[in-house]
């Protein structure tokens, strides 16, 4: 660690390791006494590996947008997803993000986006047709083939749910940065059961993929559509985009576009599962604005409905923490970070921080009716010019998806109400998510 007094405190780690042990026992509670004990912007090591934790929404907007360009992607997120997503939109800097991000953008436009709508509607609509009166439904199996059926249908124009190749995938995706598990901060090049599984099932995944680019190509110019799949295969044909971009692009939307809108929507369900008055007002709303028919012109009407999905963002953020890693020394908030310091901006430990928030603890979703918050002080999707592309998508397809379940049933929750988290790639809950359904 630095012995420089502007260096920001924290606590001495052991030698060689540092602090991964506490990380690894519990990543928010060490954060969380970090923050308590250290301030907003407190250091720590990770095997060798000088850190920072950003804590501090001033700060959080500096990096983030101010002086973004001081701030680089780094090398803890490269490293460790450098084989499932390195040239894609989530890892890659500079001109070469630059370059996709303008490619792919088109897909996000909201006019494109107000066209996908419908096809969300139906296949949440598919969903709820299969549920009955008193049935017990595990949340987030269920939200996780719902969302992940509709990136298909939207995004790339396939049905991606008949095979178990992305879920897998996902799974093992899961095991190997889980936070909780000591090795997951090993080096992913040691051949532990927990790697070889998730470079088998990474190796599967590129190969479906390829399969994807393959049949869009055989497809006439003409009868391509103007979906996600059919514009990258268009940029590969051009050269404008390298095989490994379209790959790792692919493999980006397939999980960004699914698993937190799942784990979105999951969250909210778990809150409104024991909010009932909470869920009577969304229910009342979603049928006085949509008349049983929901369009896209419906959605920006829904505003009870959106402050519940961003209280249960708030309290479960699916991004529950970004990396950045600093290009150059910079001073944030009276401390000197030197070039090449990795920093962790902990999302969970901001959204739940009693300075910033009234009775963090509480599912309270008209806080957001109000302007009144502090800038960054939630910042779920990220921000400035590297926020995440999908967020519009996802706040409209976790809209549409719950009116779609609320003008059919009501929900309590039958599983227990602090269900034990994993810290991975996304947070995801450990054990099942249920809620008993009524018919309304």
């Amino acid at each position: 660690m630095s012995t420089d007094a502007k260096y920001p405190p924290g606590p001495r780690g052991l030698p060689v390791i540092g602090n991964t042990i506490d990380l690894s026992r519990d990543i928010f509670a060490f954060f969380e006494e970090l923050r308590d004990e250290y301030g907003r912007v407190a250091s720590y090591e990770v095997f060798g590996t000088d850190a920072c934790m950003i804590a501090h929404p001033e700060a959080i907007q500096r990096i983030l947008l101010d002086d973004h360009e001081a701030f680089e992607k780094g090398e803890v997120l490269t490293r460790n997803l450098a084989d499932a997503m390195g040239e894609g939109l989530f890892v890659t800097g500079g001109d070469q993000w630059q370059n996709q991000r303008t490619q792919v953008q088109p897909a996000f436009y909201r006019e494109r986006l107000n066209t996908y709508v419908p096809e969300m509607r139906s296949t949440a609509e598919e969903t709820v047709e299969q549920w009955r009166d008193g049935m017990v439904v595990d949340v987030n199996d269920t939200m996780t083939a719902t969302t992940m059926d509709v990136l298909g249908r939207t995004l790339f124009g396939v049905d991606v749910t008949e095979n178990p190749v992305v879920s897998e995938a996902s799974d093992a995706i899961l095991a190997k940065f889980d936070t909780n598990r000591f090795w997951s901060f090993l080096p992913g090049r040691l051949p532990t059961p927990t790697n070889r599984r998730y470079r088998r099932k990474l190796d599967e995944l590129q190969q479906f993929v390829d399969e994807l680019a393959q049949q869009r190509r055989k497809r006439e110019y003409d009868n391509r559509g103007d979906d996600l799949l059919s514009i990258l295969v268009g940029f590969v044909e051009s050269s404008d985009l390298t095989r490994e971009e379209f790959r790792d692009n692919i493999i980006t939307f397939l999980f960004a576009g699914h698993e937190t809108t799942a784990l979105g929507l999951t969250y909210t369900l778990l809150c409104l599962a024991q909010h009932p008055d909470e869920q009577a007002a969304l229910r009342e709303e979603v049928n006085t604005v949509c008349d049983g028919d929901l369009t896209a012109e419906d959605l920006p009407k829904l505003e009870q409905t959106e402050n519940a999905i961003s209280e249960a963002m708030r309290l479960y953020p699916p991004v529950y923490m970004f990396f950045r890693e600093t290009a150059r020394d910079v001073e944030l908030q009276g401390y000197t970070i030197p070039e090449g310091t990795t920093l962790v901006l902990p999302q969970w430990t901001v959204h739940r921080d009693p300075a910033l928030w009234d009775d963090p603890e509480t599912f309270r979703p008209e806080r957001f009716a109000a302007e009144n918050r502090q800038e960054y002080a939630y910042f779920p999707f990220g921000g400035g010019p590297r926020h995440c592309i999908g967020m519009r998508f996802a706040r409209m397809e976790m809209k549409t998806i719950l009116a779609a379940i609320l003008s059919e049933y009501s929900f309590e929750l039958v599983s227990d109400p602090n269900p034990k988290l994993i810290t991975s790639t996304n947070l995801r809950p450990a054990e099942p998510i249920e809620i008993e359904l009524h018919e309304c």
